[in-house]
């Protein structure tokens, strides 16, 4: 059986993997539009989304997952932002590998810490909670952010993430 939750993670990864590869379409003029109420341009937001999720996973498995970490650089373009994802989708796999994860578990540091930030003590839900929150919510700011230029964003919803993976489907009358 698939633990609920790391399916919910594994449609997170799709859904900023479609959103990236709708970006791809976009001119570099388009990447750089933004909306008032938002976190930033498109592709500062998509560079957002993915070091948080890089983050969140570190916190989660106690350990780097490459380095040099995938920080707020200066803007990267859309390949860079990609080239991220494969890391984030091990990490979403090797934490739930064991199938014992504990969402009540304390973790008391991340190695991703910088020595001047303070440390937070935190249960395993709360990262794994705001993984998919935090995703969902700028994916939808990056929509916002298309849809008010008049560009159609695509449909990052579960629906059609199950249709991809066969788990939804028109049922054929016997």
């Amino acid at each position: 059986m698939t633990h609920p939750m790391l399916r919910q993670l594994r449609h997170d990864v799709w859904a900023t993997d479609r959103l990236i590869a709708h970006c791809r379409q976009l001119s570099t003029e388009q990447l750089q539009l933004s909306v008032p109420g938002t976190y930033g341009t498109v592709l500062r937001t998509l560079q957002h989304v993915v070091s948080a999720d890089e983050g969140y996973l570190i916190r989660l498995l106690g350990v780097l997952l490459h380095e040099p970490l995938f920080r707020h650089e200066p803007d990267v373009g859309l390949d860079v932002i990609a080239s991220h994802l494969p890391h984030v989708m091990d990490g979403i796999e090797r934490l739930f590998a064991s199938g014992d994860l504990d969402g009540d578990r304390l973790s008391r540091d991340t190695p991703a810490r910088r020595p001047e930030q303070p440390r937070f003590e935190m249960n395993a839900w709360v990262p794994l909670t705001q993984f998919v929150h935090h995703g969902n919510d700028h994916r939808a700011q990056v929509c916002t952010t298309l849809s008010a230029h008049g560009i159609e964003p695509p449909d990052l919803q579960v629906w059609p993430y199950a249709i991809d993976l066969g788990a939804s489907r028109e049922a054929k009358d016997a």
